[in-house]
């Protein structure tokens, strides 16, 4: 097996470029961490609203025909299963396949922060967040009717459950690491060439690419 090793000199040019890339991630992350904020505070969905806690006024649905005959409702299930009957992504969102009080399964979009479990997490009662009914063509996407009923099938696929509204918020993390990364890898892309360009040009490194000598013909 042949092993091929980078030069000095590119190492030394990379090394060099991602020490100066510390600067504008540093920037970025701060800057994004800022409106982090005001991004949590878009995301934050009050009680009762779609997509937020819901109050012991809420209308517990048992059945289909409960989500058919109500505006707005919740409902409660047991334990984690909400979360663990199949989903799949629907366009931008990410439905799971709840299962009724009555047996009956139907996708919702749930907004994962404002559950509220009574009792173990794993054997207690889950509140979920106040939903809506949507109506949509779920058959209109294939690949996800295939990941949602990779156990069974749903009882409807003309609708499903916005329990999300305008929550859904990502961690901190998440929200700046991709444009941190970016700023990093753009910044060693620009500054590599540039160092060795330079070091080239004082004699230190080898270039990358040579002119090829005008060969002369005999007759010169």
């Amino acid at each position: 097996m042949r092993y091929h090793h980078l030069r000095f000199d590119i190492w030394l040019c990379l090394l060099l470029a991602l020490f100066v890339s510390i600067l504008p991630a540093s920037l970025t992350e701060r800057f994004l961490s800022r409106n982090y904020e005001n991004y949590v505070e878009e995301h934050t969905v009050a009680e009762g609203e779609i997509g937020g806690m819901a109050g012991a006024d809420v209308f517990r649905a048992q059945t289909i025909e409960d989500l058919e005959t109500h505006d707005t409702f919740t409902v409660v299930s047991p334990g984690i299963e909400y979360r663990n009957r199949g989903a799949g992504y629907y366009g931008n969102q990410y439905l799971h396949a709840l299962t009724l009080p009555s047996g009956e399964r139907v996708a919702a979009a749930i907004n994962m922060e404002n559950v509220q479990t009574e009792g173990e997490y794993y054997s207690g009662e889950a509140t979920l967040p106040v939903g809506k009914t949507v109506w949509e063509d779920l058959t209109s996407n294939e690949n996800f009717i295939s990941q949602i009923e990779y156990s069974e099938p749903l009882s409807r696929r003309d609708f499903y459950i916005d329990m999300m509204g305008s929550g859904g918020k990502v961690s901190r993390d998440d929200y700046t690491e991709p444009a941190v990364m970016l700023a990093r890898v753009l910044t060693v892309i620009i500054f590599f060439p540039l160092f060795h360009a330079l070091g080239s040009r004082l004699g230190i490194f080898p270039a990358f690419f040579t002119r090829r000598k005008k060969q002369t013909s005999e007759w010169e």
